[in-house]
């Protein structure tokens, strides 16, 4: 090893200068600088050792991985249309992003780890798993297992401590929505299980849902609310999300994947292999979403098999068991500490999605959850709970803060660049908006031309400026419906096809409804025609 450390000791000579400069830099200079470097690093090697650098020692190898960021990736283009799950925070995407500079643009795919377990072992382990979702094996599955198992026990230890906790809340998810459970492994690729992280981009919680595509599955997101904290509330999202996208597939690695990167990364890379089998659209994939589905394997090997590579689950004071009150007034974590000893901090801890440690219950139902050891003390005690200081933690004026602050949250609009080939039908689908909204708050017409990087303002919600009233049309019952062309007539509610539609993008209308909502309401399926003038269920009334 003291050749490697030689090694390292040279390279930060030399890398040293670039770093500093690093911020003047542009793009095209740092990777000119990138294939300078790999080209001293080469030569060194082959003085110093001869042959290639090992990575086989754990701990240096896990203080590299947790070294901080040299480089801010956050603007970087190639984060730009993340997908729901899409987070270069990621446990996985941290290998990728800080080993950046070590391993000079390589992923795993191309760094051979070793181990002293045969193949015909991991191939046997993998075949015993009683999985829905065929797990395949190959070298870069094998080096994701390795690195899962071997090259992370820290990390291993931590995630399989928290994963007795919130892995059986996830399956039940899964199960209810009919998908397979092994689904529960991505949110450990995702957050390593934490549900407050944050990454550079914002994408936030357990599933590092972005801020829009959080809304369309109905989240709830204001100043005081943020479900993507909420473990069983973004679970039900992933599932949706995933759901949708098996539909728009039929195969979950390629689900899984537009999970990381955005369905138009997968088509876009089905396109250029000519094929959808995940293996042969594999190099065609963006870099950091490659290692998404050996990832996913690993970390389900990982949770089989954990004994068998000597790692213990580390010990948190979780609960066997947690109670679920609903909350119809305002009430904050504080109020319920004083009066039956739980400590603000475990509130937080079971109750993440709420940002100001204030349940604004006034604002509509919410759920607030304890520990079993509290649920009789609270249920005892609970007007002398919501009694407690209220005038000082509910005055006028604070409640008037938190109404006013959860409205000016949901009207805040959002802007969004316009990209290669949008339209103002591609932008009204993604954000659940009308067209003719669009139109109006950005003052355009029919006629109007798009431009590369134009700014565009969407109002979620119905927020922002009035609707144009044309956007509402009269049902048969009298009633205006949500969307245009929406009519209601023996119990359902109808949509009238228009020109261009697809059924993913008339599910995307209708807060709530998925696709596969549709085609099983009338009996279609993803392959299905649809023709202008035609009407579709859309839900049970």
């Amino acid at each position: 090893m003291s050749y490697i450390r030689t090694l390292l000791v040279l390279l930060c000579i030399i890398a040293a200068p670039a770093a500093m400069n690093a911020q003047r830099l542009s793009k095209k200079q740092l990777l000119k600088e990138r294939v300078q470097l790999q080209k001293t690093i080469d030569s060194l090697k082959a003085i110093i050792e001869g042959g290639a650098l090992e990575l086989s020692d754990t701990t240096e190898f896990e203080e590299e991985l947790n070294a901080p960021n040299q480089f801010n990736y956050a603007d970087s283009e190639e984060f730009a249309d993340v997908a729901p799950g899409s987070n270069p925070d990621s446990l996985l995407s941290m290998w990728y992003i800080q080993k950046r500079l070590t391993l000079n643009e390589r992923d795993l795919d191309s760094v051979v780890l070793t181990s002293n377990i045969p193949d015909e072992v991991y191939m046997e382990r993998l075949n015993r798993i009683n999985s829905f979702i065929p797990l395949s094996y190959n070298s870069i599955v094998k080096n994701h297992i390795i690195y899962y198992t071997e090259k992370m026990p820290t990390k291993a230890s931590h995630i399989l401590g928290l994963s007795s906790y919130y892995l059986p809340m996830f399956e039940e998810v899964f199960d209810y929505y009919g998908l397979p459970k092994e689904l529960k492994a991505m949110a450990i690729i995702e957050s390593a299980l934490n549900p407050t992280a944050t990454s550079r981009v914002r994408a936030r919680g357990m599933w590092q849902f972005m801020y829009r595509t959080a809304l369309q599955y109905n989240l709830k997101i204001n100043s005081y609310v943020d479900e993507r904290l909420d473990p069983l509330a973004s679970t039900h999202a992933a599932a949706k999300y995933l759901r949708d996208s098996y539909t728009i597939y039929g195969d979950w690695f390629l689900a899984i994947s537009s999970y990381n990167c955005g369905v138009g990364n997968v088509n876009k890379a089905i396109r250029r292999a000519g094929s959808r089998d995940f293996w042969k659209i594999y190099p065609y994939l963006p870099r950091e979403t490659r290692g998404y589905v050996p990832s996913f394997i690993a970390a389900l090997y990982m949770l089989e098999y954990y004994k068998e590579h000597n790692i213990k689950p580390a010990e948190f004071n979780l609960p066997a068991h947690v109670d679920t009150f609903k909350v119809n007034k305002n009430l904050h974590f504080e109020q319920i500490s004083a009066v039956i000893g739980i400590p603000v901090e475990e509130l937080k801890n079971y109750n993440p999605q709420y940002v100001e440690n204030i349940i604004p219950g006034t604002g509509g139902e919410c759920i607030l959850q304890l520990p079993y050891t509290y649920t009789i003390p609270f249920v005892e005690k609970e007007k002398e709970i919501y009694a407690y200081k209220d005038s000082v933690y509910f005055n006028p004026i604070t409640s008037k803060q938190i109404k006013e602050g959860a409205s000016a949250s949901a009207a805040a609009p959002i802007i969004h660049r316009v990209k290669k080939g949008e339209t103002l039908g591609h932008i009204a689908m993604k954000y659940k908006v009308s067209t003719k909204n669009l139109m109006k708050w950005n003052g355009l017409t029919s006629k109007s031309v798009l431009r590369i990087g134009q700014r565009i303002t969407v109002y979620r919600n119905g927020a922002g400026p009035a609707p144009s009233s044309g956007s509402k049309s009269v049902s048969s019952s009298g009633g205006s419906s949500k969307s245009a062309g929406t009519t209601r007539s023996g119990g359902y509610e109808w949509y009238t096809i228009k020109k261009g539609d697809t059924l993913l993008g008339i599910a995307y209308k209708f807060s709530g409804v998925s696709l596969n909502d549709i085609l099983r309401l009338n009996g279609l399926n993803k392959n299905s025609k649809i023709y202008p003038g035609r009407k579709i269920k859309i839900r049970k009334l």
